[in-house]
């Protein structure tokens, strides 16, 4: 098994170097079958001009970092040539592509460079998942895999080591002679059978993650998978419907706290790791007593600063105090909409302004600095409605505040509801949640939801005496961009310092 080899590909957006949960374990499935692998990565080669993180911070979003002075910039080769000389090199006998909606492109556009090579080519990700016959269909594909791919990929490469059909893999889709053989899905898997994430595949400088101004060696830790909520503008209810049936299991599903604590202590010691990011939608979507044995532990054999997310309606005095003696280091809580008729009928997010203002009023108690996320520019929205989201963060404090761009995602409700209001074509692409709407709208154009999204921290800061101003800098043009430029400069003076 040792001369199979595997090449996996991650087709990231530049500089978004938060290192992949799903990658390190289908390496470690892989490995552990005896099977060789090797990573292509792209995270640090300029494909798209403006990073990510460029434009949060040109946003106000983020404060500042340098990367450089951890050796982190980017390659000065190509991508695609470099791809095409691993390839040579390393003589894969799969390629494995992952994908989401933003980097599919890149994705295909690496393997069609190579595909003359006539190796093996599988596609899997929440894309192909929820676009599996776009993907199949593309000539550079040889298959996919529809939802989780830890097990199918193992069985595809022991099949093919066998040389035995590889027509009938449970949760892959394949092409054979002529025909586009879809298979059903396979259950769910136990998340504490899995072997720990395994990131040696990656460069070491992957490792370094800014954090509001800070570099950290950051190691990612996946502690449980999906989500039990119904946002509208996720997938999550989407992947659960993928296991209505109830041999497949749930899809939402966490590790034991043991399985979690060793796993850390594990990576910890093995990267060198001076910061934890926990890899799930909501932190504390979990019973009580499991969270409080969990921050025990956690505090007792780990004890390093993190940062996680949550939810407003998980917000208390007593899951403040437990991220206070784990030595939480900054939470992110996502408020999306202001208003709380909207954001419960198009969000499906139903918990109330009242208490958003109460959970906020907790943590401005607590020593954790809290980050703000919201969206702007969904289906339906105005420049008056996305206003209201402005209205309820300026009675709410946090240390920074994150707002993007609606972007209607493959297997999210709202991609289907866009499409059946004529805000979006079927086959459009999804866009990027910091570069612009993708949403044709009569009563909130593009360049609208452009200008709020950039002016947003100023509008929640700043007194209402420089709402005029700010009112000028939401113009996409030269007088816009002066003022805007003015305003950020007051801004970072006043709001924004580096402690």
């Amino acid at each position: 098994m040792n001369k199979f080899k595997v090449l996996l590909v991650y087709p990231n957006l530049p500089m978004v170097n938060l290192l992949p949960s799903n990658i390190a374990i289908l390496s470690a499935c892989l490995k552990e079958a005896g099977i060789d692998v090797k990573l292509f990565d792209t995270t640090l080669y300029n494909t798209a001009g403006k990073s990510v993180d460029e434009i949060r911070v040109e946003h106000l979003q983020l404060r500042a970092f340098n990367l450089n002075n951890k050796g982190v910039e980017y390659k000065g080769t190509d991508a695609c040539e470099d791809f095409v000389q691993t390839v040579d090199n390393y003589k894969p006998d799969i390629i494995g592509v992952s994908a989401t909606d933003d980097t599919y492109e890149l994705g295909i556009k690496l393997v069609a460079s190579v595909k003359n090579r006539n190796i093996f080519t599988i596609v899997g990700g929440v894309y192909p998942t929820f676009s599996p016959e776009k993907v199949i269909n593309n000539k550079n594909v040889d298959a996919i895999c529809v939802g989780e791919g830890e097990e199918a990929l193992v069985e595809l490469c022991r099949r093919m080591i066998d040389n035995e059909s590889i027509a009938n893999i449970k949760n892959i889709w394949v092409k054979e002679n002529g025909r586009i053989c879809k298979n059903s899905m396979r259950a769910a898997i136990d998340l504490d059978k899995l072997p720990y994430e395994d990131y040696t595949l990656f460069e070491e400088k992957r490792l370094y993650r800014p954090m509001q101004g800070k570099i950290y060696r950051m190691i990612p830790i996946t502690i449980d998978r999906g989500c039990p909520y119904n946002c509208s503008y996720c997938a999550a209810p989407s992947q659960r419907r993928l296991y209505k049936n109830e041999e497949l299991g749930r899809y939402f599903r966490r590790k034991s706290t043991k399985r979690v604590i060793d796993e850390l202590q594990h990576n910890i010691d093995k990267y060198k790791a001076d910061y934890v990011y926990f890899n799930s939608e909501t932190f504390f979507a979990k019973k009580e007593d499991s969270i409080e044995e969990f921050a025990r532990e956690y505090a007792k054999k780990i004890g390093l600063p993190f940062w996680c997310q949550t939810r407003i309606e998980t917000i208390t005095e007593n899951s403040i105090k437990i991220l206070e003696d784990m030595n939480c280091d900054r939470i992110s809580i996502g408020l999306e909409h202001g208003n709380e008729e909207f954001r419960k009928k198009i969000l499906k997010k139903p918990f109330s302004n009242k208490q958003v203002i109460n959970a906020f009023n907790l943590l401005e108690r607590s020593r954790i600095p809290v980050t703000v996320n919201n969206i702007i520019g969904f289906p339906d929205e105005t420049r008056d409605i996305a206003f209201d989201t402005i209205l309820l963060n300026r009675k709410i404090s946090a240390d920074s505040y994150t707002v993007c761009i609606f972007t209607p995602f493959t297997g999210t409700p709202l991609r289907q509801y866009c499409i059946d209001k004529g805000y979006l074509e079927s086959d459009s692409k999804s866009g990027n949640p910091f570069t612009g709407s993708i949403l044709v709208m009569p009563d909130f154009s593009q360049d609208q939801i452009m200008g709020l999204v950039r002016t947003f921290p100023l509008y929640v800061k700043m007194q209402e005496s420089y709402f005029d101003k700010i009112k000028i800098a939401e113009q996409l043009n030269e007088k816009g961009n002066k003022m805007f430029a003015e305003l950020r400069e007051v801004y970072i003076s006043k709001y924004f310092f580096n402690e």
